[in-house]
């Protein structure tokens, strides 16, 4: 049932979605899909240049409703530089003007197969579990690579995220953040003691001490400060899957479009900034000394007056925060599987 909170802004999107399935329905039934030729390999297009794809690319953001100039010119102008730019970011790309054979892929995909990938997100929009006793939460898209903070059924504050890699899914399910963790120390999981420390120190008998690490107890541990591998600060809603929120050292790894590169948990670009956010609930918390805490080397646990419920989820097609229609690439696989369900 789609009621307060989360359920609303679910709502808004499933009833987004259910108008943008009209709109593709048609174009699919009107057929005579434009099929915008590629580059030479490697090849990028800049505004100012010309090119004999440039028709067939107005062509086919005209049929997608992203332009409505008829134009037929094959120079590729200010204009038109403007709406690839804007177009661009509706599919997870950096929002330049540089065109790419990336780019063309993506709007290139049948109106069909884009029919299929808003049904089976309609459906997930269904499940997310509605909360009526919190004024805000947090949600995480895994495709999107982003995190987005609600206060009052709207977007307040949102940062890029790092998610696990196919091998080491991030895992979909709700929360409730419990306990910011400043300083922290990195409890290494048995796997990749195995898989990767051990085999480390058999080259290196120095590696525990180089990587900053201890043993603790028959496990590893990783010593607080700026190279742990979780950062300076992790944020924890316990939950059975052993996923949390965290800082990295690893910061350029936000800069890339796509971006599933961790063990599973999810690494935060804007980490003190969330901090913050979160502990706006107790005052005490400045960020100067939230800052402090972050760089005193010295683990400490702070525990929630109020929890904050947290939602990962795996939304390929969504409106963002203007009510425009976004598809991202289902980076686990997920959506044909879930197609097959509905369909059966």
């Amino acid at each position: 049932r789609i009621e307060e909170r989360s359920g609303v802004i679910a709502g808004m999107q499933y009833d987004g979605l259910k108008k943008s399935l009209a709109r593709y329905r048609q174009i699919d039934k009107n057929g005579n899909e434009i099929k915008v030729p590629l580059f030479d390999k490697n090849s990028r297009l800049k505004p100012g240049q010309t090119s004999t794809v440039i028709p067939f690319l107005r062509a086919r953001l005209q049929q997608l409703n992203d332009i409505k100039n008829g134009d037929s010119s094959d120079v590729y102008d200010v204009a038109l530089a403007g709406v690839v730019q804007r177009t661009k970011q509706r599919y997870g790309f950096k929002g330049d003007s540089l065109l790419s054979n990336e780019f063309i892929n993506e709007i290139n995909v049948p109106a069909k197969k884009r029919t299929e990938q808003i049904m089976v997100n309609m459906e997930r929009f269904r499940w997310i579990p509605a909360d009526t006793t919190s004024n805000e939460f947090i949600l995480v898209n895994i495709p999107e690579y982003k995190l987005r903070y609600f206060e009052d059924r709207k977007s307040v504050w949102a940062c890029n995220v790092v998610v696990g890699k196919p091998m080491n899914k991030t895992v979909i399910f709700s929360g409730k953040m419990r306990y910011v963790v400043f300083s922290p120390y990195w409890n290494v999981p048995t796997s990749i003691i195995n898989k990767e420390i051990k085999p480390g120190m058999k080259k290196n008998p120095n590696y525990l001490k180089q990587h900053n690490m201890e043993w603790n107890g028959g496990r590893v541990r990783q010593k607080p400060g700026p190279r742990n591998s979780l950062g300076l600060v992790k944020f924890l809603f316990p939950n059975s899957n052993a996923i949390y929120l965290h800082d990295t050292p690893s910061k350029s790894l936000f800069n890339e479009d796509s971006r599933a590169f961790s063990h599973g948990c999810i690494r935060v670009a804007k980490p003190k900034d969330l901090a913050e956010i979160i502990l706006k609930q107790m005052p005490e918390w400045t960020p100067e000394k939230i800052d402090a805490a972050m760089h005193s080397g010295n683990e400490k646990t702070v525990t929630l007056k109020e929890l904050i419920p947290v939602y990962i989820g795996y939304f390929t097609a969504f409106l963002d925060m203007d009510g425009q229609l976004n598809f991202r690439k289902d980076v686990y696989n997920r959506d044909e599987r879930l197609l097959q369900m509905l369909q059966q």
